[in-house]
């Protein structure tokens, strides 16, 4: 796994690249209970296993489960924007920003399938380094 696709880091923890640079969402599974979450972790907070976690590549696609539009944000940050919870294909939970989509409450629908994308997130370190971050956008569903 790199730590770096075109130049760009990974702007979260959760986020890795394959040896292609292609970019993923790593999370871990409980061997004892089948739990998943998003990022690593050394124990299960679900049944308290300790040392018990397998790293996986977790799914793209999943329902959103909640969100919220953002009127009020730190200066510097566009709003509004949607900011949601999605329940991730094959377990985990994810928060991010649902983009691509009117922010209007009457396009959003609660259970909507959506996906994960990855992009330039737009931001820099004072070394001028960009990153790579997630952003979640409505899916069609195979008819």
């Amino acid at each position: 796994m790199t730590e770096t696709i075109d130049g760009l880091k990974a702007a979260v923890p959760c986020l890795a690249f394959h040896e292609d640079h292609s970019p993923y969402l790593r999370g871990t599974r409980c061997k004892v209970c089948g739990e998943t979450f998003v990022d690593l972790r050394e124990n299960c907070p679900a049944c308290a296993s300790r040392g018990q976690m397998d790293t996986i590549e977790l799914a793209t696609t999943g329902r959103l489960y909640n969100y919220s539009i953002v009127y009020r944000s730190f200066p510097g940050v566009k709003v509004p924007f949607i900011s949601a919870v999605v329940d991730l294909d094959g377990g985990g939970t994810l928060k991010g920003n649902l983009v691509d989509m009117p922010v209007d409450p009457a396009a959003i629908a609660f259970d909507m399938p959506v996906e994960v994308v990855f992009r330039d997130a737009g931001i820099a370190n004072p070394a001028g380094e960009g990153f790579t971050g997630y952003f979640i956008i409505p899916r069609k569903e195979a008819e």
